[in-house]
């Protein structure tokens, strides 16, 4: 049987819109990141849970403790952005309110990841 993909296809490997492997994988990596940093964050709420407020700043003053609740922000929101992504481009019908979704999506997205990173980057420096 004759396929009907062209040989630069075979080669790459891409699906009909060229990147779906990409955010396949982006959405396994992400999920994996997110369940190691998920355990610290819940471990570091336990510890840190009955502190006063200068204790927590204490703790992410600390470049490690910052770092690793930065890299849960960006791995979590991006996890969230492709999955609400998957979730509108398959049950949102309507190319108007499908493009709509897709661009309020992106940018909550972004609005929770900066509002997050801010609020670790305040406790960090301890302004």
């Amino acid at each position: 049987m004759t396929s009907i993909r062209t040989p630069l296809k075979k080669v790459r490997g891409l699906g009909s819109a060229g990147a779906g492997a990409e955010h396949f994988w982006l959405q396994r990596i992400t999920a994996l990141a997110n369940l190691f940093l998920v355990i610290l964050a819940i471990a570091l709420v336990l510890h840190l849970s009955g502190s006063n407020y200068e204790t927590v700043k204490a703790t992410f003053a600390n470049p490690l403790v910052s770092i690793l609740m930065l890299a849960l922000i960006l791995s979590g929101v991006i996890h969230m952005w492709l999955g609400m992504q998957s979730v509108i481009e398959d049950y949102v019908h309507g190319d108007g309110a499908r493009i709509v979704a897709l661009v309020l999506n992106r940018f909550f997205a972004i609005f929770i990841g900066l509002t997050s990173i801010f609020a670790v980057l305040k406790l960090g420096f301890g302004v």
